[in-house]
């Protein structure tokens, strides 16, 4: 019997590593590093987010700048925050949009069954009605 292939990974072995493997392999990455932003290339390397890279490289002993620190974690803080807050706009404008004969997987809803669930027409349903009426209009 044939062995089965093994998939090949798309991503770097390093990005899955824990914090104890990270430090190990950045003792002897942190010589050979030749950009400017020292944090900005671990967390590219290692696939970590801006707090974790701050705290390793610190436990590393680099030498990281409070000010920098402070401004990067409060950009991606009010990033998050703007993010969260645009999905929760969205959300607020589709259900206004929609009234109670409709929700965001139906165009038209018939009724509910026994147990709760609507029934009707989905949006993908009216969507095809409306191109074919369309059609049938030219």
């Amino acid at each position: 019997m044939a062995r089965k292939k093994r998939r090949q990974r798309n991503i770097p072995k390093r990005k899955g590593f824990n914090r104890r493997r990270r430090l190990d392999s950045a003792k002897s990455w942190l010589p050979t590093y030749e950009g400017g932003n020292v944090v900005k290339g671990y967390r590219k390397r290692y696939g970590v987010d801006w707090a974790t890279a701050f705290k390793e490289q610190e436990m590393l002993g680099v030498k990281v700048d409070p000010g920098y620190k402070g401004r990067v974690l409060r950009s991606v803080r009010e990033q998050a925050e703007a993010r969260k807050r645009k999905r929760l706009e969205k959300a607020a404008e589709l259900e206004s949009a929609l009234d109670e004969f409709q929700d965001e997987d139906f165009a038209f809803i018939a009724g509910y069954t026994s147990w709760g669930f609507p029934y009707g027409l989905t949006w993908e349903e009216w969507e095809a009605l409306e191109e074919s009426e369309s059609e049938e209009d030219e």
